[in-house]
């Protein structure tokens, strides 16, 4: 019997100039999803909605691996599956199903860090 895989956790910083995030510490938030979360690891794009981020999201993902899911902080979950949806489905994997699209603007980094959580923790059984 397999176990259930870990979430992966992308974040995109939306070029790290978006005010958005200014309240947000993009390291200490990445540090503590990767080194207290049941991820199987956390990572960074500058941008993930920008050509070299749909280049990114095709090597990064795996070809019908519907075991993954992946939670992506980031902007608006509706604008999340309108830019990625398509790369998602070009390597035979489900959008809806496999990604928790995470709203991380305008939140400072404990608050940024307890929605993780909160998803990580739903995802994994915790």
């Amino acid at each position: 019997m397999s176990e259930k895989k870990l979430p992966r956790f992308i974040m995109c910083f939306c070029t790290g100039e978006c005010p958005g995030f200014s309240k947000l510490n993009l390291w200490k938030l990445i540090n503590y999803v990767r080194n207290e979360l049941d991820v199987e690891y956390a990572i960074v794009h500058p941008q993930l909605c920008v050509t070299d981020g749909d280049k990114f999201l095709r090597d990064y993902l795996r070809e019908g691996d519907k075991d993954t899911v992946y939670i992506i902080g980031a902007c608006d979950p509706r604008m999340q599956r309108k830019m990625f949806k398509d790369v998602f489905s070009e390597k035979g994997l489900d959008f809806d199903k496999q990604v928790v699209s995470l709203d991380l603007r305008n939140m400072d980094t404990e608050e940024a860090m307890k929605k993780v959580a909160e998803a990580v923790n739903k995802l994994v059984g915790a």
